[in-house]
């Protein structure tokens, strides 16, 4: 299956979580375990929940992560500052790279925000691959941040 066809298929199975509307942290939990099933190459992928001073984990597939990161450091870090999608080929020349899990080698992290637009959390995936990630993985991820401003609780 060819990489936009998994992200359509992907987006579809997510998409029918997210109009169960059960609950924020099982729909966040089964999307991150769709994403691994339909991507076994992504080394780690999950989310971190934006907070106040620093980035909370979430749920995720793959080994274990750091729990806090801070919020002037690292790939996470800076998409969130920015609020835009950020796409590293090589995470080690990264300035301020933290690395959970130094077998990561690339690493793509699109903004999750609310239907106000709010930032709520991040999605980072991680492959053991320099270069993994490319336009096709920053389209079909966007539209799965996208398709995930529904799961926000009203604020």
């Amino acid at each position: 299956m060819k990489k936009q066809e998994s992200y359509q298929w992907a987006a579809k199975r997510i998409r029918a979580q997210v109009l169960r509307r059960v609950d924020l942290i099982a729909t966040l939990a089964n999307t991150s375990a769709i994403l691994k099933e339909y991507f076994p190459d992504f080394f780690w992928v999950g989310f971190y929940f934006v907070r106040p001073d620093h980035l909370l984990l979430g749920p995720f597939q793959g080994p274990p992560a750091c729990v806090k990161l801070r919020l002037d450091r690292g790939v996470c870090a800076s998409a969130a500052a920015r609020r835009e999608t950020l796409l590293v080929p090589d995470v080690h020349a990264f300035p301020g790279h933290v690395a959970c899990d130094e077998r990561a080698q690339s690493e793509i992290v699109v903004p999750l925000h609310d239907r106000t637009g709010a930032l709520r959390a991040v999605l980072d995936v991680d492959s053991a691959a320099l270069n993994d990630f490319d336009e096709t993985d920053t389209a079909g991820l966007e539209k799965i941040a996208q398709l995930l401003q529904d799961v926000w609780p009203e604020q």
